[in-house]
């Protein structure tokens, strides 16, 4: 069983920068871990993902602003939001995948003010 916890999140002013952080417990092996986020009355959406040797991907809302890492030896993920803008406020979950079964987190919440 793997249980993902993520950290950071909070409210910020529209520009500033936030990290938030996944720690997913458990041994099992994880062949990619991923943000996502889901604003009020919105569907939820793919944010960032990285794969155990580094590929990632990025939303192209988020792209140039947001950064993904990964301790793969901690099964940690890492999201380094800068520049952020009001539309950036959601709850971000993070997903951790292993070849047989995906693990959500219970999300945290970031709030751009204007």
């Amino acid at each position: 069983q793997v249980r993902p916890v993520e950290s950071g999140g909070g409210l910020v002013q529209a520009g500033g920068s936030l990290r938030l952080s996944c720690a997913a417990s458990g041994s099992i092996s994880l062949k990619a871990m991923a943000w996502y986020r889901q604003a009020p009355g919105k569907q939820r959406e793919l944010v960032a993902r990285i794969t155990t040797d580094g590929r990632t991907n990025y939303a192209d809302s988020v792209k140039g602003r947001f950064t993904i890492s990964r301790d793969n030896a901690k099964n940690t993920a890492y999201l380094q939001m800068n520049s952020l803008e009001p539309e950036d406020t959601a709850v971000y979950y993070c997903l951790a995948e292993s070849v047989r079964v995906n693990y959500w987190g219970p999300g945290t919440q970031v709030t751009v003010s204007s």
